[in-house]
């Protein structure tokens, strides 16, 4: 898990140097009105980190399998009015929201890594698996993000 640990730090490092840095204008822009600005994409991670912060820690005291439910993407970029949102103020957000995940998952050991999870109807995984997945998704926006 340090591995992960160290992937997620290293990626919390280039993507708030990279946001730092970027205009608010380029972080509003979208190429088209159905696809997510740069800034919407920022807020979906946090929409993301929001989430798997309550699984991570949920799954510690609930019964296991631990289900996952999932959350509509694209429904709390819009409620959440990203677009409109201060740009300083959403890469802080995300920012506390990873570093406290981070904190989590530094916490985990081999029998809490082992916890069971339902991530469908049958298919069974592990709280290992979530975080590194999660880890992937998140490396996945910021990569869409900063190219």
């Amino acid at each position: 898990m340090k591995e992960t640990t160290n992937k997620l730090e290293q990626l919390l490092k280039s993507g708030f140097e990279y946001l730092s840095q970027s205009s608010e204008s380029e972080m509003s822009q979208k190429i088209s009105i159905e696809k997510w600005s740069k800034k919407e994409v920022l807020g979906h991670l946090i929409d993301s980190g929001i989430n798997n912060l309550q699984r991570f820690t949920e799954i510690q005291f609930e019964d296991k399998p631990y289900k996952i439910r999932t959350y509509k993407q694209n429904e709390l970029v819009k409620v959440n009015d990203y677009q409109n949102a201060k740009t300083k103020e959403i890469i802080e957000f995300w920012l506390s929201i990873n570093n406290r995940i981070k904190n989590i998952i530094e916490l985990q050991t081999e029998k809490t890594l082992s916890y069971k999870i339902e991530l469908g109807k049958g298919n069974i995984s592990d709280l290992e698996f979530l975080i590194i997945d999660y880890v992937d998704h998140l490396e996945h926006h910021l990569n869409q993000i900063m190219k």
